[in-house]
C-alpha cells in the first residue's frame, strides 16, 4: 500500500475517534490528560480494526509466493539443491501483488507498538487516571496518593492470582519459563479475560442491533419507548435534584462553620467553585446574615469525601437535565411525525418554532424531504437494513460454532476468503474482512456504549459523560479489541494455533506468540467458549436478561409487560404537561416580541414625524411665518395693554407718523446692552 493511502487510513480513523470523543466528552471543561488517554485508546482500537484486513491480504500474497516457490519447510539444504531452484521472480509473476501491499518489515513493528501501547493504557495508565479523576483530594499529591493506593490494592490481587496460576501451569506442564514464554502466557491471560467478556457483549449485540433497526421502522413503537424513557428519567431527575439539594445543604453548613481565617478555608472555597451558581449566590447571602458561630468544623478527610459527593451530584444533575430536554424534544418530534402522516400537505408540521436551521436543512434536508423520509422511506429502509444485519448475525453465529473444522470448511467467512484467494481477488478479500470485522466491532462497541452500571459507568452523549466513564470505556476497548481480532482470524482460518494449518501467519498473530504453549487455552477455551454465543443470542431474543432485571426492580421496556404499559401512560402525561408549559412559554415570548415590534414601529413613525417637523421648521417660509405670527401676537398684546392704559399719561406715545408702532421694547442705554 502506498504511503499516501496508509496515511489516509490513519487520518480517517483519528477523525472518527475524535468525533466520538467530542460527542461524549467535554473538550473545554474536562482534564486534558483524561481526553488524551481516552482519545488514544479509542484511536488505537479503531486503527487495529482498519489495518487488520490489509494484514490479511498481505499474508495471503506472501503465502502465494511461498507456495509457488517450490520450497517447503521440511526440505533440507541438499534436497533443495536437487529440486527445482527457488525463483522468486516467477512466483511474483504468478501471484498478483495486491494494491494494498505493505512491506514485511512494517507491519510487525506497527503491531508491536499498537498492541503494547494499548496494553499499557488498559492495565496501568487508564486505571490510575480513573482513580485520579475520581479523587476528591485538593492537591495533585493527594490525588496521586489516592490513585496509587487504590490501584495497588486492586492490581495486587490480580498479581497474586496470576502468580498462583503461573506456578500451577509451569509445574503441571513442566515448562522452563523464559522471557518469551512469560510474555506469551501474559498475552494469553489478557486475551482469555477479554474473550470471556467479548462473547457476552457479542451475543447481545448480534440480536439487539438488527432488532432495534426493525422496530425503529415503526413510529408508534419509537413513541411508546420514548414515553417509557420519559417516565423513568423523570424519577431519576427528581432523585438527582434531591441528592443535589442534600449535598448543597451540607456545603452551606460547612460554609458557615469554616470562617475566612481558618486553615481549611481554601478547601471550602474549592468545593464552593464546584457548586452551581445559584447555590453559590444563596450561600453568599446566608453567610453575611449568619452568626459567627456555626456547626462543628469537619476534618480534612471529611472535606475530601464531601468534595467527591459534590462532583458526583452536580455531574448527575447536569446529565439528567440535558437528557430530559433532549428526550422531550424527541417525543415532540415523534408526535409531530405521527400527526403529519395523514395530512395532505407533504410537510411535517412542527409544534414549536424550530431553531435556526443550518445550510443542510435549508437546502438539502428540507421540510418536504423530511416528510418523505420520515413518513415514506424510513420504514422500508430500516427493515431492509435489519434483514441485512440479521443475515450477518446468522453468518457470525454459524462461523463461531464451526470455525474449528478445517476439513471440510464450514465457516462462511473462511469460505468467502478462500474463494477470493483462489482468484487473487485481494479487493474482495479486504472487503469481506473489513465488513465482517466491522460488524462484529459494532455489535461489541455499541453494547459498551449502551450498558450502564448504576451511576458508576454511563456514556451520555452531548458532552455529558464524566471522566470516569470515558476512561473506563477506553479500558474496555483496549481489552476487547485484541481477542476480537484473534477470534476473527480464527473464523477465516488464518490463526494456526486454532486451525492447525501449516501456513504463514499474519503479522498480528506473530506478535502474540505461540498459543500452543497452553493447549488448554488454544485447543479448549478458544474453540468451545465462543459457541456460548448461541445461548446468549437465544436469551437476548426472548429478553431473559430484561425480564430478570424487571424482577430486581430495574424496569426495562418489554411490550407485553403490565408495568411497562403503566410507565408508557405516565410518560405520555408528562410529555403533555411539558408541551403545555412550553407552549405557554412560547406564546408569551411571541406576545412580548409582537409588542416590542409594535412599539418599535410606533417609535419609528413618531421619530420620523418629529424629524419632519423639525425639518419643516427650519425652512425660510416657516421662519417668516413664525416672525409674522410673533409680531402679530406682540401687536395684539401691546394693543390691549395700550387700551388698558390709555388713560395713563406717563406712557409715551411712540407711534410714528404713518400710524405704526416702531418698538415696544425699552430703549437701549448702552451700546452692548443686548449682548
Amino acid at each position: 500500500m502506498s504511503a499516501a493511502g496508509l496515511c489516509a487510513v490513519v487520518v480517517v480513523v483519528f477523525l472518527l475517534a475524535f468525533y466520538l470523543l467530542h460527542r461524549y466528552g467535554d473538550l473545554r471543561k474536562q482534564h486534558r490528560l483524561v481526553l488524551l488517554g481516552t482519545l488514544l485508546s479509542w484511536y488505537l482500537c479503531f486503527l487495529i480494526v482498519f489495518i487488520l484486513p490489509l494484514d490479511v491480504s498481505t499474508t495471503i500474497y506472501n503465502q502465494c509466493i511461498h507456495d509457488n516457490s517450490n520450497y517447503t519447510p521440511s526440505q533440507t539444504q541438499g534436497e533443495l539443491s536437487d529440486s527445482a531452484p527457488f525463483q522468486p521472480s516467477s512466483a511474483a509473476n504468478v501471484c498478483v501483488k495486491p494494491w494494498s501491499y505493505i512491506p514485511d518489515h512494517v507491519l510487525p513493528v506497527f503491531w508491536r507498538v499498537v498492541y503494547w501501547t494499548s496494553q499499557f493504557l488498559t492495565w496501568l495508565l487508564l486505571p490510575f487516571m480513573q482513580s485520579y479523576a475520581r479523587s476528591g483530594a485538593f492537591s495533585i499529591v493527594g490525588k496521586v496518593k489516592t490513585a496509587l493506593i487504590e490501584n495497588a490494592i486492586y492490581y495486587g490481587t490480580y498479581l497474586l492470582i496470576f502468580i498462583c496460576l503461573l506456578i500451577y501451569v509451569s509445574a503441571h506442564l513442566k515448562l522452563r519459563l523464559t522471557w518469551t514464554e512469560l510474555q506469551t502466557i501474559g498475552i494469553t491471560a489478557a486475551n482469555t479475560w477479554g474473550l470471556f467478556l467479548l462473547v457476552l457483549l457479542l451475543g447481545y449485540g448480534l440480536v439487539e442491533i438488527p432488532r432495534s433497526y426493525w422496530f425503529s421502522s415503526s413510529n408508534s413503537f419509537l413513541l411508546a419507548k420514548t414515553y417509557f424513557k420519559v417516565a423513568k428519567l423523570a424519577t431519576e431527575k427528581a432523585s438527582a435534584e434531591e441528592d443535589l439539594a442534600d449535598v448543597m445543604e451540607e456545603v452551606a453548613d460547612l460554609n458557615e462553620s469554616v470562617r475566612f481565617n481558618h486553615s481549611l478555608r481554601k478547601c471550602v472555597d474549592t468545593i464552593m467553585t464546584k457548586c452551581p451558581i445559584r447555590y453559590q449566590q444563596e450561600m453568599g447571602r446566608n453567610l453575611e446574615s449568619s452568626p459567627c458561630e456555626g456547626p462543628s468544623i469537619p476534618t480534612k478527610s471529611g472535606l475530601i469525601k464531601l468534595h467527591e459527593k459534590v462532583i458526583s451530584a452536580v455531574q448527575r444533575h447536569n446529565q439528567t437535565q440535558v437528557q430530559w430536554s433532549l428526550l422531550l424534544d424527541k417525543a415532540f418530534h415523534l408526535e409531530d411525525i405521527a400527526k403529519s402522516q395523514s395530512t395532505p400537505v407533504r410537510v411535517i408540521t412542527k409544534t414549536f418554532s424550530p431553531n435556526p436551521l443550518g445550510w443542510v436543512r435549508r437546502f438539502i434536508y428540507t421540510p418536504t424531504v423530511e416528510w418523505y423520509w420520515e413518513c415514506a422511506f424510513r420504514k422500508t429502509f430500516c427493515r431492509l437494513l435489519a434483514v441485512l444485519l440479521s443475515l450477518l448475525s446468522v453468518a457470525v453465529v454459524w462461523s463461531e460454532c464451526t470455525f474449528f473444522s478445517s476439513q471440510p470448511i464450514l465457516s462462511l467467512f473462511a469460505v468467502f476468503v478462500q474463494k477470493a484467494e483462489q482468484h487473487y481477488n485481494y479487493i474482495l478479500i479486504e472487503m469481506v474482512c473489513f465488513v465482517s470485522i466491522l460488524f462484529m466491532c459494532v455489535c461489541v462497541y455499541s453494547t459498551v456504549f449502551r450498558i450502564r452500571v448504576f451511576n458508576y459507568y454511563h456514556l451520555v452523549p452531548h458532552h455529558q459523560t464524566d471522566a470516569y466513564s470515558l476512561l473506563f470505556s477506553g479500558m474496555l476497548f483496549c481489552r476487547l479489541t485484541p481477542p476480537l481480532c484473534l477470534n476473527f482470524l480464527g473464523l477465516i482460518h488464518l490463526d494456526s494455533a486454532i486451525s492447525h494449518q501449516d501456513r504463514i501467519q499474519t503479522s498480528y498473530t506473530s506478535i502474540m506468540g505461540s498459543m500452543r504453549l497452553l493447549p488448554v487455552i488454544s485447543d479448549g477455551f478458544y474453540i468451545y467458549y465462543p459457541m456460548l454465543v448461541v445461548l446468549l443470542c437465544i436469551a437476548t431474543i426472548y429478553k431473559l436478561g430484561s425480564r430478570f432485571l424487571n424482577l430486581l426492580g430495574f424496569y426495562q421496556f418489554i411490550t407485553d409487560n403490565e408495568f411497562t404499559s403503566e410507565l408508557v401512560d405516565e410518560g405520555k402525561e408528562l410529555v403533555r404537561r411539558e408541551r403545555r408549559i412550553r407552549q405557554r412559554a412560547e406564546d408569551g415570548q411571541n406576545r412580548r416580541w409582537a409588542w416590542r415590534e409594535r412599539y418599535r414601529v410606533q417609535a419609528t413613525s413618531e421619530r420620523s414625524r418629529a424629524d419632519y417637523s423639525e425639518l419643516d421648521e427650519n425652512t425660510p417660509e416657516t421662519e417668516m411665518r413664525k416672525s409674522v405670527n410673533r409680531s402679530n401676537g406682540n401687536i395684539e398684546q401691546h394693543t390691549g395693554l395700550l387700551q388698558d392704559n390709555s388713560s395713563d399719561d406717563s406712557f409715551p406715545n411712540r407711534r410714528s407718523a404713518a400710524g405704526q408702532y416702531l418698538s415696544f421694547s425699552p430703549s437701549l442705554k448702552g451700546l452692548f446692552d443686548d449682548v
